[in-house]
């Protein structure tokens, strides 16, 4: 679960000097696919059910960020750092929401709303609840579906991959899915639809391509960027606030 906060005049003016302050960082660092990784994996521990985990700033404690899935974030953590320290009247939790939706943004994607006020919590969860790029059809939708999130919003969510790269140290995987990983774009659909052997595709991309449900998306997305503007736009919104009641 995600508590709230009281956010008043003086925490929304923070929130959008923290705003800027990450549009900076993103442009020095050259690290809009970093930031948005940890803002995904800190939410994506949710489990509707239980009503546990979820974008609740957990990543930054050890027993989470050692995580498997989470190699290489401490990195993303660190240099959020400054900007908390500038900013401490903001909760991890909002500062890493706010760092993945400036991400995407300022990379050429959509608008995100961003609606501020996440508590932060020292209730870690357990390993094993992030997707394995690994795995296939069956395991992807077991993952998202305990977040309570649906077909669209797992295909949406996909096209984030449009930026950076793969790192071999921390995911075993290596190059970009696109020509551009600086740009947020739909490109990464288009290219997986042509199956480009020069680009990176892991086997969870590769799986959107066998379900037909995921696939029927994939092609929406790859001949109508409007139209994946505006679907990742709600379901990064609807990731960033799985268990929050503003």
């Amino acid at each position: 679960m995600v508590g709230s906060i009281a956010v008043d005049a003086e925490y929304s003016k923070e929130i959008e000097k923290a705003r800027r302050d990450l549009r900076h960082l993103i442009f020095s660092k050259r690290c809009p696919a970093l930031l948005l990784r940890l803002a995904w994996h800190d939410a994506g521990t949710y489990d509707a059910k239980t009503n546990t985990g979820g974008p609740n700033g957990t990543i930054r404690h050890e027993q989470e960020i050692s995580h498997s899935a989470n190699d290489g974030l401490t990195i993303a953590v660190d240099l959020l750092e400054g900007i908390k320290a500038k900013h401490p009247k903001i909760s991890y939790a909002d500062l890493y929401q706010l760092a993945g939706v400036v991400a995407v943004e300022v990379t050429g994607g959509p608008t995100i709303d961003f609606v501020p006020g996440r508590e932060d919590s020292t209730n870690c969860t357990e390993d094993g609840r992030l997707p394995d790029a690994k795995q296939g059809v069956t395991h992807i939708k077991d993952v998202f579906y305990r977040m309570g999130l649906s077909d669209k919003d797992i295909v949406a969510l996909s096209g984030g991959h449009t930026l950076g790269s793969a790192h071999p140290e921390r995911s075993g995987f290596e190059g970009a899915w696109t020509k551009d990983p600086t740009k947020f774009d739909n490109t990464f659909f288009v290219e997986l639809l042509q199956g480009n052997s020069e680009l990176l595709q892991l086997p969870t991309d590769k799986a959107l391509l066998e379900d037909p449900e995921f696939r029927r998306y994939v092609e929406l997305y790859a001949k109508d960027e409007d139209a994946f503007f505006s679907d990742y736009a709600a379901s990064h919104k609807k990731l960033s606030e799985l268990g929050f009641k503003p």
